[in-house]
């Protein structure tokens, strides 16, 4: 079981870096429109608290398995933070600020999938097993929410590479949830 989790973490890490590849140069900069820049400013904060979610895993989460996840969506999503990021300078459109993670974007309904401040609080708190499975029972919700944003860019979006990225996001997440729900069956 081991080595199929990270085999499938490992496979779905590389197809969302393979779709995130070097794509800052001006020239596609130019081509974006309002779905494109919604997409990335609501995708960093629901990316940051993913991040945020999966670093508590490494003092709290007992399972192997749910460790070795959490480090995979960590190093998934940092990278994609920064590439929207840069998108969002280029297209001049404000990014985020990093304390919008925190906030209580799960009663919003702006951003689905967010856990609310309560649920965070909730998570911080636990250890063991019972963080494991709270983990992941909140990650697959957080990651449904991503796709739906996902799904919003792929059918209005006009930036070849926010394109690519919400395809890279469906899909690495899509197998992540799979993933997610075989460990709570445990």
């Amino acid at each position: 079981m081991k080595k199929k989790l990270v085999v499938v973490l490992i496979f779905g890490a590389s197809l969302v870096l393979a779709a995130c590849g070097s794509s800052d140069s001006p020239a596609t900069a130019s081509k974006f429109n309002k779905q494109d820049v919604t997409f990335a400013q609501q995708m960093i904060p629901h990316h940051r608290q993913a991040v945020e979610m999966a670093q508590l895993a490494e003092t709290r989460a007992s399972s192997p398995e749910v460790k070795s996840l959490a480090l995979a969506i960590e190093s998934a999503q940092d990278p994609e933070i920064n590439k929207m990021t840069g998108w969002l300078k280029g297209w001049n459109k404000p990014v985020p600020d990093d304390s919008m993670s925190g906030m209580d974007h799960g009663s919003s309904g702006t951003m689905t999938g967010m856990m609310t401040d309560s649920e965070m609080t909730s998570l911080t708190g636990a250890t063991g097993t019972a963080f494991d499975t709270m983990f992941l029972t909140m990650m697959i919700k957080h990651h449904q929410g991503a796709i739906t944003m996902a799904n919003d860019e792929l059918a209005s979006g006009k930036s070849a590479d926010a394109l690519a990225l919400a395809k890279a996001i469906k899909s690495a997440q899509t197998s992540e949830i799979s993933t997610m729900q075989g460990l709570l069956k445990k």
